[in-house]
């Protein structure tokens, strides 16, 4: 290996951030069973890559050479707190060279064990979720928390109960019996769900798109299908799969992002529409309404065709499930473009009205788009500006920009 530069090296520590972090915490929890000792000494191996690859050149398998070094760092600090022979015996574990011996579970994939541990039913739903993220993508509190609309502490707090229920409760680290997946599968679908809206749609930072988080979230959820016969881990596979056939035109040239109306549909990935439309489920579980939603998005030839009526009526059916006031700001956008934009800034302006989403970029987002579009640009213009205050992603504060500098 030879010298790198320092621009070099850092972003190959990004990328293997992006792509190797779940890994390398997963292995670390599966054998010392000790969360916070996987996630600082994964953290502690991405340091040294820093430093080391600088020196020796960046290795063959960055993957490979942060498993190990995080290892090394994991054994270290247990022989140096070592009290006791569990602690010995967990320091061997670590220390071993090579492959592991297979866990007695049908799956072998360490990050779906992670996956499932978390999602234990003896852990609160938001905790389950909120803990799967922090471990598996290395998400900060803060990020986790704009996800799910919550205060940075809050989440904070979530996340340390979270682990310390694990730890007390000495729950498997493994893919549970066939009996008892049903009972932790919505935890797992919402896991999956958001780790590819995370993806897809970034809640901070420069990127809108974060490839890596979606296309993992896609592969965990084609191992899901395969494990379980379930119209409801088939239904988010098409959902993902839909999503992600549009995800080329999202951004343009220069990053920014780039709205359905405006997404050029010859570039969109017609296998994985071909794919998700296969997998559609006929039956009217939460992820599979959202599923048609966005077939309904994808087999459309351009807005003005796309079938809003159906939209809406599937928006109807969701809100049976999942009443969220999310899903009422999508349903809004729908009835707008079926019925005219007066009516979708009514529901538009109750929401908003009840405080529900407030702090939520895309509601005045929302509102903004609604009220140019009947003419009103002193209005939109205001609506524009509080989005933008709002707004967390580079990509998203130039298009709000673009859109108040064309008023």
């Amino acid at each position: 290996m030879t010298r790198e530069s320092s621009d070099d090296v850092e972003a190959a520590v990004a990328r293997a951030f992006a792509t190797e972090w779940g890994q390398v915490v997963a292995t670390l929890i599966r054998i010392t069973g000790d969360w916070d000792l996987a996630e600082d000494s994964a953290a502690d191996a991405f340091a040294t890559a820093l430093e080391r690859w600088r020196r020796d050149g960046i290795p063959r398998s960055p993957g490979a050479w942060l498993t190990t070094t995080a290892r090394n760092r994991a054994t270290d600090r247990i022989r140096r707190e070592a009290t006791g022979n569990a602690k010995l015996r967990q320091a061997a574990l670590l220390a071993r060279d090579g492959d592991e011996p297979a866990e007695p579970d049908e799956v072998q994939d360490d990050r779906l064990r992670l996956i499932f541990t978390c999602c234990h039913p003896a852990l609160p739903f938001e905790g389950r979720v909120a803990l799967t993220l922090r471990t598996l993508t290395g998400l900060t509190t803060a990020e986790i928390a704009r996800a799910f609309l919550v205060p940075e502490p809050t989440m904070y707090q979530r996340l340390t109960r979270a682990k310390k229920k694990i730890r007390e409760a000495a729950i498997p680290y493994r893919v549970p019996p066939s009996h008892l997946l049903p009972e932790r599968l919505p935890a797992v679908l919402a896991v999956l769900y958001l780790l590819f809206n995370e993806g897809y749609a970034a809640t901070a930072g420069a990127d809108l798109i974060r490839q890596n988080l979606s296309a993992e979230a896609i592969r965990l959820g084609r191992l899901l299908v395969e494990l379980l016969a379930e119209p409801e881990a088939r239904g988010l596979l098409a959902l993902m799969l839909l999503h992600d056939a549009r995800r080329a035109t999202r951004v343009g040239a220069d990053g920014e992002f780039v709205p359905l109306d405006r997404q050029d549909r010859t570039r969109w990935d017609q296998a994985a529409i071909a794919e998700g439309l296969r997998l559609l489920p006929s039956a009217q579980g939460p992820y599979q309404l959202q599923a048609a939603i966005a077939a309904c998005h994808a087999v459309a030839t351009s807005v003005e065709q796309t079938d809003w009526a159906r939209i809406v009526s599937l928006y109807d059916a969701l809100l049976v499930h999942a009443p969220s006031p999310v899903v009422r700001l999508n349903r809004a956008v729908a009835v707008a473009m079926a019925d005219g934009p007066a009516a979708g800034l009514a529901l538009v302006d109750e929401l908003a009205a009840s405080g529900d989403l407030a702090g939520y970029h895309l509601l005045p987002a929302t509102r903004a788009d609604l009220l140019r579009r009947m003419g009103d640009s002193e209005r939109a213009a205001e609506a524009y500006r509080e989005a933008f205050t709002l707004a967390a992603t580079d990509a998203e504060r130039t298009y709000l920009r673009a859109r108040l500098d064309e008023l």
